[in-house]
């Protein structure tokens, strides 16, 4: 006899979802159920939706959970609901990730990593400056090497830097700066920044955009920040075994931490106890100038 597939109608903000096979493991190794993955972004969805919102949204969707087939999802699916807010952006029709039922819909879909672009859906001016941190080994000390000497080449510059880990092997870095600047003035200071960082330590830092090139130096990639372009969203979850979420961080916690701390099971307790670190990237007061570099730059 065939046994009937769980479903359950979940009821948010009006909105009447229909979760599938609830009991079905996404992060085998991890525990982790679909109802266990639904449970986490419900309760970080106040922190993670300030961040994704208008924001061109690419979803990496794992059906059958992260030991199988996956596929990267841009445009909204033809049988998506009817409420589900979209932008089109260069022919594509992407989804906005505004509100927890969108979320939850897309969720139930195995929609298992959220990747946000660095500029709202209807303006192409970037909202921050992004550094992101990729080892060329296995092992982490590199980047939190890297990261605490890019923090002393951003305090030299006078500008502040949030940083997260990306949820899988390295961290990325945030400068919150005015919604003045094109992408092209942004890619100038990021490479005024990185290529600075490789002529400090020439023997462990690399802007080479080749991975067989660089050896077993950290890339430092001022690149992926452009338009349409995407990096994981804070508080995303990532498709590695332990459940992983790409989680802010203090500077002073950076040389103690692994990625590997941070998961489904332990990040809604962290934000509870410390809040929501990158809050300053959302407040206009803390928004940076990137005058002064560009000036400088202008002059060499």
């Amino acid at each position: 006899m065939a046994t009937a597939t769980k479903e359950y109608v979940l009821r948010l903000e009006g909105k009447e979802l229909s979760i599938t096979n609830p009991d079905k493991p996404l992060w085998p190794e991890a525990g982790v159920t679909k109802l266990r993955y639904l449970q986490y972004l419900i309760e970080v969805s106040p922190y993670f939706l300030a961040y994704s919102k208008n924001r061109l949204l690419t979803v990496i969707r794992y059906p059958h959970g992260i030991q199988d087939k996956s596929f990267y999802q841009k445009n909204i699916p033809d049988y998506a609901p009817d409420w589900i807010k979209t932008a089109e952006w260069e022919n594509t029709r992407y989804v906005l990730l505004n509100d927890l039922p969108t979320m939850i819909w897309m969720a139930n879909q195995a929609a298992l990593e959220w990747h946000i672009s660095f500029h709202e859906a209807h303006n192409d001016l970037p909202t921050e400056l992004v550094f992101d941190l990729d080892p060329s080994t296995a092992e982490f000390g590199p980047v939190i090497e890297a990261a605490l000497q890019l923090k002393e080449v951003l305090d030299e510059l006078r500008l502040p830097g949030y940083i997260k880990t990306s949820g899988a092997s390295g961290m990325q870095v945030y400068v919150p700066i005015k919604r003045q600047y094109s992408f092209e003035q942004t890619r100038e200071v990021g490479q005024f920044i990185a290529t600075y960082l490789t002529q400090k330590y020439p023997k462990t830092i690399t802007i080479e955009r080749l991975v067989k090139n660089r050896g077993t130096k950290l890339y430092v990639d001022y690149l992926q920040h452009w338009r349409g372009k995407t990096l994981a969203a804070p508080y995303s979850t990532r498709a590695k075994p332990q459940a992983t979420v790409s989680t802010p961080l203090t500077w002073d916690e950076v040389p103690q931490i692994h990625p590997t701390d941070f998961t489904v099971e332990t990040v809604p307790a962290r934000i509870k106890t410390k809040g929501d670190l990158f809050h300053p990237l959302l407040e206009a007061d803390k928004q940076v100038s990137l005058d002064p570099i560009l000036d400088f730059l202008k002059k060499k």
